[in-house]
């Protein structure tokens, strides 16, 4: 049995906590920009995002294939503001196509997780299926606690030594 605090259990629950992820990506330009988006998750790690083609953060992953995403403990939750739990991936990016049967198996999970808004933004054609595959990242559970997460064994932790 796991203890609550052990950080690899943590982390592997960590994004389930959540509805929405921070979304950060820039531009071809290198203009970086901050957003955010509902998301699904399945087992590989594999984030889903349903965004609009006309968003700033859709276009950026369009140019670059780049994005970073944050999953990041509410202040009113944490113990000490200047060590908020958080979990970042940097991750590739995909364009589901909307005739292929995954984006139908996905966009079923976010109708499911979210509701009956996901219909609508189902119908409306600018709305574009994305996976972010993450290629490595950190989480952090507070001071001296941070783990660096490889992209080729993204279910395990590696403790980062000072």
């Amino acid at each position: 049995m796991t203890s609550p605090d052990d950080p690899q259990s943590l982390y592997l629950d960590f994004p389930h906590q959540f509805q929405s992820l921070v979304l950060s990506t820039v531009s071809g330009a290198g203009v970086p920009h901050a957003s955010y988006a509902p998301f699904v998750i399945n087992a590989a790690r594999q984030v889903y995002v349903l965004i609009s083609g006309l968003a700033i953060h859709t276009q950026n992953m369009l140019t670059t294939q780049r994005a970073s995403v944050m999953w990041l403990e509410d202040e009113a939750q944490c113990q000490q503001i200047f060590a908020r739990r958080r979990l970042t991936y940097d991750c590739t990016v995909t364009v589901i196509e909307r005739e292929a049967a995954e984006w139908e198996a996905i966009a079923d999970q976010f109708e499911a997780r979210f509701g009956a808004m996901v219909k609508t933004l189902r119908s409306l054609e600018d709305f574009q299926l994305v996976c972010l595959t993450p290629q490595g990242g950190r989480f952090v559970m507070g001071f001296g606690a941070a783990y660096r997460i490889n992209g080729e064994d993204l279910a395990h932790l590696y403790p980062l030594r000072g």
